[in-house]
Order: structure tokens, then C-alpha cells, then sequence
């Protein structure tokens, strides 16, 4: 029995693309999607979504878990690195300072790019221990809600 790896690759970003959508981050599939969704007032967070391993057992459930609290971001949005391919670059070209990471969360406010979570601080972390940050810049950047 033989397995299309096109295929199964198929389903493994349909169910990564899934898993963020669901819990209510927008796509950004072009560059113009990401200037518009950058150019918003209030703050963005940004999740560079991926198929890796750590991508699907810790940071898109950190990132689904992170917004149920008093403080968050007014816009969630997601590039996904390795699909994406534009989209990615043009989110990636404001996080200045920062190489290409994924997964990793990036927090803009009023279109300033301000913080950065890599994957290093994901990759080898629980779920729970990204939530504490990404929670911590919400105290430090976001409004109550």
C-alpha cells in the first residue's frame, strides 16, 4: 500500500489551518491581507502557523487558550510559513530584529510591531507556560474587554 504524500500533506495544513481558524484568528494569505490587517488600530497579535510538531501540540492550542482572558488583543491573525509563502514574508518583514520563526507569535499595536515569542520559546514548553506569556503582553499591551 503506497501513500500519496501529497495528499496526506493536504490534510495534515487543512487541519492546521482548521484548528487556528476555529479559534478565531483570520488567515492572511497575501501581502496585501497582511498591510491591511497591520495597518489596524488597536493591537494584532500574529501567529506564524506551521505544520511542525510544536506548532500542533503547543502553540495553536496556546494560541486558541491564550485570548480567553481579561485583557487581549482586538485582532487575532495567522500567516502560515511554508504555504503562505508571501504572505508570510511581507507579516515577517515587520518583526524587525527578529529571524524567521515559526511557530511564533508577534504582537502589534496600532500597527508597531512591539513583541515577539519564537519558536525557541515554544518548541520543548508546555501549551500552558506560552499562554502565561502571550497572557503577560496582553497585561502589558492590551485593554480589558
Amino acid at each position: 500500500m503506497s501513500m500519496d504524500f501529497n495528499f496526506f500533506m493536504n490534510d495534515v495544513v487543512k487541519q492546521a489551518r482548521d484548528d487556528i481558524k476555529n479559534a478565531g484568528y483570520t488567515e492572511l494569505k497575501t501581502p496585501e491581507d497582511v498591510e491591511s490587517a497591520f495597518s489596524q488600530k488597536g493591537t494584532t497579535l500574529v501567529m506564524v502557523n506551521s505544520v511542525c510538531g510544536c506548532a500542533g501540540g503547543i502553540a495553536r492550542p496556546a494560541a486558541a487558550h491564550s485570548v480567553h482572558y481579561d485583557k487581549r488583543p482586538d485582532h487575532l491573525v495567522t500567516v502560515f510559513a511554508g504555504q503562505d509563502k508571501e504572505a508570510t514574508e511581507k507579516a515577517r518583514a515587520h518583526f524587525e530584529g527578529y529571524p524567521p520563526s515559526s511557530p511564533s507569535f508577534a504582537l502589534l499595536k496600532d500597527g508597531q510591531f512591539v513583541t515577539m515569542i519564537e519558536r525557541h520559546e515554544i518548541e520543548g514548553h508546555d501549551p500552558m507556560s506560552v499562554v502565561n506569556k502571550l497572557q503577560g503582553y496582553f497585561d502589558q499591551y492590551c485593554e480589558e474587554v
